[in-house]
């Protein structure tokens, strides 16, 4: 039977964590459950030039590529986590040891429960970990969000059916 076409849902994904420069789809160290991920962009930087005594239109090229820091939100769990521990080691450092770049996969899962699209964010780095608010007035999850730098974003169609 021919898989039918129709838009995956937003919620249903996983992310994976490996080190740098290990094959994304060998990805081991599945962590925890993110409850929001942004900033899987990428776009090309243009400058415009004009072209003297052509005055309909502007030239305009392409300068290279830009793409924002990834946020992944969770809610805090008390059970050790691997992401956590590298986040730790990074952002507490004294920058007298390299910072270790590690490749996050996250993975959109269909709802056979099998990955139909990745996105391999390439030698990835915590720089910033926000804790959240903690409000006794209030009865929330507290949620932490991690923010990564990165060398890149690529989209990969599994095609997994």
């Amino acid at each position: 039977m021919a898989d039918i076409s129709y838009p995956l849902p937003a919620f249903y994904f996983t992310v994976y964590m490996a080190g740098d420069g290990i094959d994304a789809w060998a990805a081991a160290g599945h962590d925890a459950s993110f409850s929001e991920i942004s900033g899987l962009e990428a776009s090309i930087s243009t400058v415009d030039i004009r072209e003297g005594g052509q005055n309909a239109y502007v030239h305009r090229l392409p300068v290279g590529s830009t793409q924002k820091n990834v946020v992944m939100k969770r809610g805090v769990v008390s059970q050790f986590s691997t992401m956590a521990d590298w986040a730790s080691q990074t952002i507490g450092s004294t920058l007298a040891e390299p910072i270790g770049t590690k490749t996050l996969v996250v993975m959109l899962l269909g709802p056979d429960h099998k990955p139909k699209f990745a996105w391999n964010i390439r030698r990835a780095w915590p720089v910033r970990w926000d804790w959240g608010t903690l409000n006794s007035t209030r009865n929330e999850v507290m949620v932490e969000s991690l923010e990564f730098s990165h060398s890149g974003v690529n989209r990969f169609n599994l095609g997994i059916t």
